[in-house]
């Protein structure tokens, strides 16, 4: 009965060692368990501020293509104004130009009959 009782005493030592073992185990287990939750928490909340960044620049991005059509369009308007004085800077060029000739014609004309009319207060007074 003694050796079957030292029998199972160290059968219990052993079994209390194993048990002890696995108890160590089970609590670097939860230690480790524990450590990836809150890393994975950590991971959670960047994504999740990253999330709210890209959100963030994604409406800022609208914005300003918003911003950049209202532009565009402005432009295209200002492009069409520009484009109609152009147009009617070249007229008044034109007219400007043709009215200068004009002027260069009427004052050979005058000249003309100025002369002519010299010519005939010269033959008047000589006669």
């Amino acid at each position: 009965l003694q050796k079957e009782l030292l029998k199972y005493k160290q059968e219990a030592r052993n079994l209390q060692g194993i048990k002890d073992a696995l108890q160590q185990r089970l609590i670097q287990q939860d230690a480790s368990v524990l450590q990836l939750k809150q890393e994975l928490l950590r991971a959670n909340m960047d994504k999740e501020e990253l999330q709210n960044q890209n959100a963030d620049l994604q409406r800022k991005v609208e914005e300003r293509n918003r911003l950049l059509a209202e532009y565009k369009k402005e432009l295209c308007q200002k492009d069409r104004h520009l484009q109609q004085h152009q147009t009617r800077l070249d007229e008044m060029l034109r007219q400007l130009s043709e009215a200068s000739y004009q002027q260069v014609d009427l004052e050979r004309e005058l000249e003309h009959k100025e002369a002519l009319l010299a010519h005939c207060m010269k033959k008047e007074a000589e006669e």
